[in-house]
């Protein structure tokens, strides 16, 4: 059964509409900053299910559209995952492969193996992370670097281009990074597959490494536009 990820915004979310206690059972994952989100505004947890309280899981394995998202429902586990031509063919076995581990995907692009340009990928996927539209994003290039450098200028976003399991751990319990980039031409099929299992299996650590993340983005407040630092 597909986890269910309980996150910071959903705290944020129910607590705009009212709502002061959430539904926890053992297929439900509060990510660290959830649990300290609810401490700080009194939200509780419990395991006895108020059905008509309670939103319907999502579907697993169900796909969207750029066209269809600001419709959509879309809450937590989703991924938004994109491409660019060289990264076409990897992209497509994702998004099956999504599909199989409970995740839905929103794929923004590209669409075939014709040249394009993958900052504009890239930036469709941070974007779309950013605003809070999709709980992870994964982009895939040649390397993987090149849409890591494109993600990381969008405020908000922590890429990384991962090229084994344990640096998808460290990225996600250390950095909570919030897009994987991946290499379609550096990587094998199957280590792509094991990287964003891990990626996406792995929790933010919280404690030292919730300090070390408030600086980075402390360091881009101050690069932000309109700074005088």
């Amino acid at each position: 059964m597909a986890k269910t990820v309980l996150t910071e915004r959903d705290i944020l979310n129910a607590v705009k509409t009212g709502k002061k206690t959430f539904f926890v059972d053992k297929n439900t994952v509060v990510t660290p900053s959830a649990k300290d989100k609810a401490k700080e505004l009194k939200v509780g947890f419990t395991d006895k299910k108020d059905e008509s309280a309670q939103p319907q899981p999502p579907k697993p394995a169900e796909s969207y559209t750029a066209a269809t998202i600001s419709n959509s429902n879309v809450g937590s586990n989703l991924i938004v995952i994109g491409s660019d031509h060289g990264g076409f063919e990897t992209k497509e076995m994702l998004k099956k492969y999504l599909g199989e581990l409970g995740y839905r995907t929103l794929d923004v692009g590209t669409n075939s193996e014709e040249a394009c340009d993958y900052p504009d990928y890239a930036f469709a996927v941070a974007r779309i992370v950013a605003k809070g539209e999709a709980w992870r994003g994964i982009m895939v290039d040649a390397t993987g670097v090149a849409s890591s450098i494109v993600c990381n200028k969008i405020p908000g976003i922590r890429a990384v281009a991962c090229y084994n399991e344990f640096v998808a751990h460290s990225s996600r319990e250390h950095n909570d990074a919030n897009v994987l980039t991946l290499g379609a031409k550096s990587l094998g099929t199957e280590v792509i597959k094991s990287i964003v299992k891990v990626w996406l299996e792995t929790w933010f650590g919280g404690g030292r490494h919730k300090k070390r993340v408030d600086k980075i983005t402390d360091v881009e407040r101050k690069f932000s536009k309109g700074s005088n630092q």
